[in-house]
């Protein structure tokens, strides 16, 4: 029987790599290969623990194929998307969403330019990071096309699904069958 693809959403952070190789991602990452896991598997591995990373294949998305690599392991500091997508030559996209929190992040930035960035804590009210100029899909969210210290912000957990729908994959829409099984990177 074939693997069925798995969506995650909330409570993670995943990054989403333009291109088709899940072993570069991995490498790029430093991560240690474990193999492969179902789907299922692999995503609650990524939820669950601190030092494994799920990668997934090349899967369909905005403007070509995407790697996504999922795991709470990403979520504080957050990786350098920068490097990232220096090393790789391509758009790399980091997303982060806690909503106990209230904690909603994404990042953007292609062959070593930062393109894009954006953090908020709403439990404080408090925009952490801004860099660059929101686009549409960001507005549509509900960002300001400005912001400034005066300037009010509210962002939840589905807006960060929809930015990352609009730039590359959103990853609750996961769904049918996986082009192929999840590989497991470990961060020891």
């Amino acid at each position: 029987m074939d693997d069925v693809m798995t969506g995650f959403g909330g409570k993670q952070a995943w990054l989403a790599v333009s291109g088709d190789d899940p072993g570069a991602v991995l490498k790029a990452l430093g991560l240690r290969d474990l193999g492969t896991a179902p789907w299922r598997d692999g995503v609650d591995l990524a939820h669950l623990t601190d030092d494994r990373i799920a990668v997934t294949p090349p899967l369909p998305g905005v403007r070509g194929p995407w790697v996504l690599a999922v795991g709470r392991a990403l979520m504080t500091p957050g990786p350098d998307v920068v490097s990232l997508s220096a090393e790789l030559g391509t758009e790399v996209q980091f997303f982060a969403t806690h909503r106990v929190t209230e904690l909603h992040r994404w990042q953007r930035a292609d062959s070593g330019d930062l393109l894009r960035t954006f953090g908020y804590v709403g439990q404080t009210g408090e925009v952490t990071s801004w860099f660059g100029e929101p686009d549409a899909a960001e507005r549509d969210a509900g960002l300001p096309a400005v912001f400034d210290e005066e300037t009010s912000v509210l962002v939840a957990e589905r807006d960060v699904f929809r930015v990352a729908g609009a730039w590359s994959i959103d990853p609750t829409m996961l769904s049918g069958l996986a082009p192929g099984p999840l590989r497991i990177g470990a961060t020891d």
